[in-house]
């Protein structure tokens, strides 16, 4: 009884520990995989690229949990991991790539944020897992006048719209897979769910590139982009996302989608201060308004008294 008190302290901080050290992971990491996305797909086609970084990283820490003796998924986990894979690897990661050939990664990092805005959307509205607030409604309504002001071309600065929605209807998905994670049949190990979806989707992204022809003829790859590339694979991809599902498992989708209202933050700093992408009034109101209203969609709800 008492190695039971003793111990239970020990095991609170080391799990609290654990939770701070996998936000700074969705917080800070992802926020520089923007830039380095960029990076790399100025000189590596962007679907073969995003393939080579989940089906690495993927193989990688699926192999290492098998090893490690973690039983494989079953059959009906395998489909769920699928389905999982296409939404958050295949449908978001594959435009998102692309589009930052076009775009600055600072403007891509600000149209991801909308994930949780787009995550309450299809809690409440389509599946009503969460109750209806109209905080909720003017939130979405502020988040999406943000992004309007994102991409309206004006004097000194203008994007292309396929992109832009492109990254948008890639966010749904991400936000809709990200839902299912609580609800589909998965392994209970979540590292090796995140290696698995990272395979597969990473896998059906280098078939796409295939298919496309990407890589006839061979382009000529520089030491900068395999840098980025292997920053995306281990940060981005090994340490980040292994996080966010370990996250998913623990708390709300919601709580967790917090990581957006930092991510722009660090991707349009790193963009401006490494890169030299353009930062204008424009760019910053349509910032604040993504921001805030991803912040009135993540706080918690007043109880009654």
């Amino acid at each position: 009884m008492t190695n039971t008190s003793v111990l239970q302290p020990s095991s609170t901080s080391t799990s609290t520990l654990r939770v701070i050290a996998a936000f700074f992971a969705i917080y800070f990491l992802w926020g520089t995989t923007f830039l380095a996305i960029r990076i790399a797909v100025h000189e590596v086609p962007p679907l073969f690229a995003a393939g080579a970084r989940f089906f690495l990283a993927g193989v990688l820490l699926f192999t290492f949990m098998r090893l490690k003796g973690q039983p494989g998924p079953t059959r009906i986990q395998w489909r769920s991991l699928a389905i999982i894979a296409l939404l958050m690897f295949v449908a978001e990661y594959g435009p998102l790539f692309w589009a930052e050939k076009y775009i600055p990664s600072g403007v891509t990092a600000l149209l991801v944020a909308i994930v949780p805005i787009l995550t309450i959307v299809i809690e409440v509205f389509v599946l009503r897992h969460q109750p209806f607030r109209w905080v909720l409604l003017a939130a979405t309504i502020l988040g999406f006048l943000g992004v309007g002001i994102l991409v309206m071309p004006s004097a000194d600065q203008h994007f292309a719209l396929v992109p832009c929605v492109a990254v948008l209807a890639g966010s749904a998905c991400f936000a809709l897979g990200s839902i299912l994670t609580r609800s589909l049949p998965l392994p209970q190990s979540r590292p090796l769910t995140s290696g698995a979806t990272m395979m597969l989707g990473g896998g059906v992204l280098l078939a796409l590139s295939a298919s496309f022809g990407e890589l006839h003829p061979f382009p000529h790859i520089s030491l900068r982009a395999v840098l980025a590339l292997l920053y995306l694979i281990v940060f981005g991809s090994l340490v980040a996302f292994t996080a966010y599902v370990w996250l998913l498992g623990r708390m709300p989708a919601i709580r967790v989608s917090s990581y957006a209202y930092v991510n722009p933050i660090v991707a349009v700093a790193l963009g401006y201060l490494v890169a030299g992408e353009l930062v204008n009034s424009r760019m910053l109101l349509g910032a604040a308004l993504v921001v805030t209203s991803v912040i009135l969609t993540l706080r918690k709800p007043k109880l009654a008294a």
